[in-house]
């Protein structure tokens, strides 16, 4: 049910700009988004105000310069405080909000369906023979990534398996991923370390199969991402990942807030695996004597 916030159409005698906000344009996924959301405002007649936000005070700031534009809404990309909605509520009193991705549990928000998601990936290494299982996890814990590790968790127990270790990047953030990777292969027993990881975002992926390259040793570790980013297919990666319809989302958030108009079950919810190398078992890595991608070691 469409929230209070958005339960009225944007008038169109209003100044047809909606305020888009973020915290990371430089994170691929957030690019992938944006363009596809300016494209789709250029095409209903709307601007876009980029608000990027690094702290609480630049947060009011831009929303106080974005109430003097007199912006129609606001589309949040990324989730910036627990408070964030009551802040823009109290700076711009009567604007209407949506989140795109991962978003606090009382917003309201437009998602991929995460534990669909998490199952298939599950099911996907579990394909492989792989016999432990981890989970790399970033600083927000949004609703989507929550349902992304319950689902997964799922698939295994229905398998037998357990999720054997979670890692804790802090951040959606390669470098961060790379560490906490790193670290964790230099602190595992070989006999006791994860043969498969499933990683809630392909930034997280990028960090910790260049990790396990680096590491060396024989070390194979089956890894699947999330986002499906452009650099996702590229040779130097190769990686298998969820691509969610970053299309049909941006169509969606865009019909509740201008348009008061929703499909709670469409097509937008829905994603797909692209099966690339990344998750195969070493087993089967002959196949990949020619790609030189980072999952051959």
């Amino acid at each position: 049910m469409i929230k209070d916030s958005i339960q009225q159409q944007i008038p169109a005698s209003e100044a047809h700009i909606i305020g888009v906000i973020g915290d990371e344009f430089s994170n691929p996924y957030t690019v992938k988004m944006l363009n596809q959301l300016t494209r789709q405002l250029n095409a209903r007649g709307y601007l876009t105000l980029l608000l990027n936000v690094d702290s609480r005070h630049s947060y009011q700031s831009v929303l106080q310069k974005a109430r003097q534009l007199q912006v129609d809404g606001l589309i949040f990309l990324a989730t910036l405080f627990s408070d964030e909605l009551l802040i823009a509520t109290e700076a711009l009193p009567g604007v209407p909000a949506i989140h795109l991705s991962g978003s606090l549990a009382d917003s309201e928000i437009v998602s991929v369906d995460g534990y669909a998601a998490g199952v298939e990936i599950g099911r996907l290494l579990l394909s492989q023979g792989y016999q432990r299982f981890g989970y790399m996890q970033g600083q927000h814990r949004s609703p989507t990534h929550l349902r992304q590790m319950e689902g997964y968790t799922a698939s295994l127990d229905a398998a037998e398996k357990r999720l054997d270790k979670v890692l804790a990047a802090g951040g959606d953030d390669r470098q961060l991923a790379y560490q906490v990777m790193m670290a964790y292969l230099k602190q595992a027993r070989a006999s006791e370390r994860i043969n498969a990881l499933f990683c809630e975002s392909d930034v997280l992926a990028f960090g910790a199969m260049q990790a396990i390259r680096d590491f060396g040793q024989g070390t194979h570790i089956g890894v699947v991402g999330f986002d499906d980013v452009d650099e996702a297919g590229s040779p130097g990666w190769h990686l298998t990942s969820w691509a969610p319809r970053c299309d049909l989302q941006v169509t969606e958030a865009l019909n509740r807030l201008l348009e008061n108009r929703s499909d709670n079950h469409g097509a937008w919810r829905q994603g797909e695996l692209r099966l690339r190398h990344s998750h195969l078992a070493k087993e089967v890595q002959g196949e990949m004597a020619k790609c030189g991608c980072a999952s051959r070691h």
